[in-house]
């Protein structure tokens, strides 16, 4: 089975800013929001507490940076996917919802962390993260509007398809393991499955 476990954050051209970044996400993830310390962090990352300072001023914005860092990559699949299926409502829905589960199989701690701690954002960076979440959302109400008004979707309720859609792909992160029964694929697979019944379109064969 493949779980394609890897780190969330690449190499953002600041020496150590990865590292603090994903070993964030762990600590968040592991100890919760509270219960992780700056110097967990820090201990996490391999650095020391006064240099994780020089990057992130408090562990809001530590945690608003992760944030912003995971629905940046979630953005990306579902665009690039989208952008290689097909013209059709159903194909690019498709596409689009295996990305996503990719995303939450792939970074499930940080779909948790993403999901779970909102609340401990400051103002200004929570309304950025609903903005950004916004963003992707409205990728899958333009997919499903192209769906409505070309016929190949039928539900009565396409206005709150999307947000179902991804309310049930987010939720994974809260019960999948990675030696479950189904492989990152097969789940991949069942939930576009369940996105294009949800919407009344065609179900692949």
């Amino acid at each position: 089975m493949n779980t394609r476990s890897s780190a969330l954050v690449a190499e953002t051209g600041r020496r150590n800013e990865a590292a603090i970044l994903n070993a964030a996400i762990h600590a968040f993830g592991t100890k919760s929001f509270n219960g992780a310390s700056m110097r967990d962090v820090a201990k996490g990352a391999g650095t020391s507490l006064s240099n994780l300072y020089n990057y992130f001023p408090s562990k809001s914005k530590l945690l608003a940076a992760a944030m912003r860092h995971a629905n940046d990559e979630l953005q990306r699949r579902v665009r690039t996917a989208v952008d290689q299926a097909g013209d059709d409502a159903p194909s690019r829905l498709r596409e689009a919802v295996r990305a996503h589960v990719g995303f939450v199989v792939d970074h499930r701690v940080a779909m948790v962390v993403s999901t779970n701690d909102v609340r401990f954002l400051d103002a200004e960076d929570r309304d950025a993260l609903v903005v950004d979440r916004d963003a992707t959302e409205a990728t899958f109400e333009r997919i499903i509007a192209q769906g409505t008004t070309e016929g190949s979707f039928h539900t009565p309720y396409a206005d709150d398809a999307a947000r179902a859609i991804l309310g049930a792909a987010g939720a994974i992160a809260g019960w999948y393991r990675p030696d479950g029964p189904l492989s990152r694929g097969q789940l991949a697979e069942q939930y576009a499955r369940f996105a294009l019944a949800l919407v009344e379109g065609p179900l692949p064969r």
